[in-house]
């Protein structure tokens, strides 16, 4: 064998020839410690580099040698190579496969360091250690054979770097003392199809869409299915508590006990008395809300989501409520801090009336919930009604302009990115839940895309997951026939969860069976218009965004007649409009074209009924889209290369479709690159670059919102929830936001989610090297990204 001072010269010119190198040992990971063989680290490095044509795996290799030292240990090595080859992403994508197959290799070794060489002993020993539930364990071992054969763990190699870290750091089970990972990727993915299933062939099929990365449940399934604490729903929505101590403090004791479960949870405050309010039993005046969100803050923050992190609550208020403008001021980062609540979100809970007299210039008046108990229970004309003669007594404790509160709405969104702007009659008219008198909608989950009914007994539970559409395309068109199956596949396992889940609280165990809502969605809708090359805001594009989301529509509501067929409609089913033969479409005044296929479902639809009053629903993605590496739900792509930053690490993000145009052109140079991070991920002033890349490319900052908000508006007829909306404005000022907000309104919109804006993703770009030499460190550090959904919950994600 050659020295090592040799190999080392030979592999790279950084290392000079010495006349005497001292032998260098390495410790392995059952502690011996062997003689450095340099070469093992070069076949290591180039087993991962097969099928990459665009990877050097010399420049990874020597980077990984430089790196030795005298008793450094193979683990330390590997490490360095991942790190070597994910800094490379940025000037090459294929590195972020590299990276992920050499990780693929530390996580095979730690598990299999345990002793453990499948799925079925994956499971023994999670169900020794006390981590996996005994019906898992029971089922798993009553199927090894299967179960076992059917891993394959060539579906690991479709995992991006970023994505495969992602699952290692915080999704993968640990061994409760040593905090080793006691299951690989592909045992992962068993472990969770093994929880929601009831046969051996349904565990396989479902491993199969999963590892495949056609579908992924949200979080909280993806973490516990199978564990001993099974709580996989999603989101949780309370009801306002009733204006008393106890109500107040019960409400709080939920709230609690859902968010130590992992829970996402939308409150909703509107029945709360107003500051200055008398309280007849003590003769005293009221504080109002603030005091009251100032307690449930720093519960929030103090009980936290399974010992993981910060508990996650958004708030709703009406924008009648008197207290309304204390409220919009809570996430300020001026004023009295003892009225802030910085661990809590805040949305404003909007009835059309106030829109309307917003964009009339008409008075508003503010009321104590106390003598207008109704309002929050009303809404649509009725609401408009009992508002009006509510006003005519004079019952209102002040009156302001409507669109001076309007312009403070819009002042907090442009602060704060909070103060969600959520239309209450949109959500109540188009909810099928509302079918029957007094079931009501009063408020969203915490990424609002969940309208559900609420009552002082009944708190509203969703389980969610999403369709990647990414992974939808065959021969250059979208495949529908493949999108239906995974439909029709997805939305079964999602309604299995309502049966085995852990319910927290007895209110929410309630809603959900007698209910059954799930949330079906999307993402990586980018990633498809990338591959078909159609710019997001064409005519194109959004006719097949609207095509996407009535096939995936039209296959849940057949999909939740097949389980009603053999299970039974969900308790609540003759209170809906479903009931009555109503879709979701119909109450957005739209008609699809294939008329009669429509038909026909209405009649089994009436005839058998559904088992779940609610089935779609399009959530954020931001954890489980980075697991399947696509873009984000149905949002477009913010930059062509930044950095992501999450409680993994830090992440080189690059837009792999224009990289691979780029490189066709033969365009994709150091000098590109460097010239797309000094303008901040943008291509549009890059003369070189071809107009037709230029409009398939552009970042959201340069799309209009109004095309984002008319694409919503055209799906949003077929999503009997609704979708997590966020909206941009690269300099957000008043009269910008009030329109764009209005215009969501008028089109329809039931909700929208944060504002976005432009400086969260600004680039140092003092560390950009003038001339044509990028330093890929310096670069790194240098552009970050702070537009991810809040980490602080992981539910809808």
């Amino acid at each position: 064998m050659a020295t090592l001072q040799t190999t080392l010269s030979d592999l790279d010119p950084q290392f000079p020839a010495a006349d005497v190198v001292p032998q260098m040992q390495v410790r392995k990971r059952s502690g011996a410690l062997e003689p450095v063989d340099v070469n093992k680290i070069v076949r290591a490095v180039e087993r991962c580099c097969h099928g990459l044509p665009h990877v050097d795996p010399i420049r990874v290799a020597s980077k990984t040698i430089g790196g030795l030292f005298d008793g450094a240990s193979t683990r330390e090595l590997d490490s360095i190579s991942i790190q070597t080859a994910a800094a490379l992403i940025a000037e090459e994508p294929e590195y972020s496969k590299l990276a992920a197959r050499l990780l693929l290799v530390t996580i095979s070794k730690e598990v299999s360091g345990q002793n453990i060489y499948s799925f079925s002993q994956s499971i023994e020993v999670g169900h020794r250690e006390g981590v996996i539930s005994k019906d898992a364990a029971e089922f798993v071992g009553a199927n090894v054979r299967k179960l076992n054969s059917a891993i394959d763990d060539r579906f690991s190699d479709r995992f991006e770097y970023f994505g495969l870290r992602t699952v290692y750091d915080r999704y993968l089970l640990r061994h409760p003392i040593t905090r080793q990972v006691i299951e690989t990727p592909q045992h992962f993915f068993m472990r969770v199809s093994a929880g929601l299933s009831v046969r051996v062939n349904e565990a396989i099929e479902f491993y199969k869409l999963l590892a495949s990365h056609d579908y992924m449940p949200s979080s909280p399934t993806l973490f516990n299915s199978g564990t001993k604490h099974s709580q996989m729903s999603s989101c949780y929505l309370l009801d306002s508590p009733a204006d008393s101590l106890d109500a107040i403090y019960d409400t709080y004791k939920q709230v609690a006990l859902l968010s130590k479960f992992s829970g996402g949870i939308g409150l909703a405050f509107h029945r709360v008395r107003a500051e200055g309010s008398l309280i007849r039993a003590t003769n005293g005046i009221s504080n109002g809300i603030v005091p009251w969100l100032r307690t449930l803050d720093s519960s929030v923050a103090a009980v936290n989501q399974g010992g993981k992190r910060k508990g996650a609550c958004c708030v709703y208020l009406e924008p009648w409520h008197a207290d309304v403008e204390s409220f919009l001021e809570m996430r300020d980062n001026t004023g009295d801090a003892a009225r802030r609540t910085y661990n809590l979100n805040l949305a404003n809970w909007i009835p059309d009336l106030f829109m309307r007299r917003s964009d009339e210039d008409g008075m508003w008046s503010l009321f104590d919930p106390k003598d207008v108990p109704h309002l929050m229970d009303l809404y649509g004309e009725e609401f408009d009604k009992a508002y009006v003669e509510a006003e005519e007594k004079q019952l209102y404790r002040r009156q302001v302009k409507a669109r001076d509160l309007y312009a403070r709405m819009m002042r907090t969104l442009a602060e704060t990115g909070n103060g969600w702007m959520v239309f209450k009659d949109a959500c109540n008219i188009k909810c099928n839940q509302t079918g029957a008198a007094g079931n009501v909608v009063h408020l969203s989950n915490l990424c609002t895309e969940i309208t559900e009914v609420t009552s002082s007994e009944e708190t509203a539970v969703c389980n969610l997951g999403s369709v990647n559409l990414a992974r939808h395309l065959t021969d250059g068109a979208f495949d529908f026939e493949k999108l239906a199956a995974t439909v029709r596949h997805a939305v079964p396992m999602l309604d299995r969860v309502i049966d085995i889940n852990y319910y927290p609280v007895t209110q929410a165990a309630v809603a959900n069976s007698r209910w059954r809502p799930v949330g079906l969605g999307v993402m990586g809708l980018q990633d498809v218009f990338f591959q078909l090359r159609i710019p997001f805001d064409s005519p194109e594009a959004r006719m097949l965004s609207a095509k996407i989301q009535e096939e995936i529509y039209f296959h849940a509501l057949s999909a939740s007649c097949d389980l009603a067929e053999q299970h039974g409609p969900h308790a609540a089913f003759h209170e809906t409009r479903a009931a009555k033969g109503k879709f979701q479409f119909e109450l957005w005044d739209v008609m699809p074209a294939e008329k009669e296929r429509w038909e026909l479902l209405r009649e089994r639809m009436k005839t058998v009924g559904l088992r779940n009053s609610l089935l779609i629903a399009i959530a954020p993605t931001a954890t489980i889209a980075s697991i399947v590496g696509c873009y984000e739900c149905i949002e477009p792509q913010i930059s062509n290369i930044f950095k992501r930053e999450t409680l993994s690490g830090e992440f080189m993000q690059i837009n792999k479709y224009l990289v691979t145009e780029l490189q066709q052109l033969g365009l994709w140079s150091e000098e590109v690159r460097s010239r797309i991070k000094m303008a901040e991920g943008s291509i549009q002033k890059i003369a070189e670059i071809p107009e037709e890349l230029k409009l398939i490319y552009r970042t959201v900052w340069e799309m209009p919102m109004r095309a984002l908000i008319d694409m919503a508006a055209e799906r949003g007829a077929y999503i009997d929830q609704s979708q997590s909306l966020n909206l941009f404005a690269e300099s957000p000022n008043i009269g910008r936001l009030s329109s764009m907000y209005m215009y969501a309104w008028k089109r329809g919109i039931k909700t929208t989610y944060y504002l976005r804006s432009r400086p969260a993703t600004k680039i140092a770009k003092t560390t950009v090297a003038v001339g044509n030499r990028v330093d890929l460190q310096a670069t790194a550090s240098a552009i970050s990204c702070s537009l991810d959904n809040p980490e602080s919950c992981e539910a809808c994600q």
